[in-house]
């Protein structure tokens, strides 16, 4: 999967650009998905591995997003931890990206929903993403676009009648 119209990415000086508009299709979009195209699937992951995960830089944000729509749980969750490292996080809580980037904060809040649903493909998925670091919990007042089918990620990961 290349960014532009001419194959020239394999080629060009910097391989660990910050961009990645042309995982567009799979976050936040919905067209690349692991049931529809699996095959797209394992060229967007390699597209965001080239990248590289500190390369990222203004794309960080959006990466635990990405890794979650992937369903690399434990990805998303590293990236994740990355973005909220006094490295990357300021004590208030913005983005480190000088001066400062929005689109850290924004993608980051919306990666850890995605860590835990997904709406997309006229189903919900509930923990679609769920790293092992996270092995209870609770979320309160999370909405998710209209469905016609739930999936759960299994019968013992089903959340409480409180969740």
């Amino acid at each position: 999967m290349q960014e532009w119209l001419e194959d020239w990415d394999a080629k060009a000086p910097e391989q660990t650009n910050a961009h990645v508009s042309h995982l567009y299709a799979v976050y936040p979009s919905q067209q690349i998905n692991r049931r529809d195209t699996p095959e797209l699937v394992a060229a967007a992951k390699k597209a965001l591995t080239t990248r590289g995960d500190q390369a990222l830089r203004l794309g960080h944000g959006l990466a635990p997003g990405l890794w979650a729509r992937l369903g690399d749980a434990e990805h998303a969750y590293a990236i994740m931890t990355s973005l909220l490292g006094p490295a990357r996080t300021y004590p208030n809580m913005f983005d480190a990206h000088p001066p400062f980037q929005i689109d850290g904060n924004f993608g980051g809040a919306t990666g850890i929903l995605e860590m835990i649903v997904q709406s997309w493909g006229g189903e919900i998925h509930l923990l679609p993403a769920l790293p092992k670091a996270w092995p209870q919990g609770a979320v309160k007042g999370v909405r998710a676009r209209g469905a016609s089918r739930l999936i759960w990620p299994g019968p013992t990961a089903r959340p409480s009648s409180s969740a």
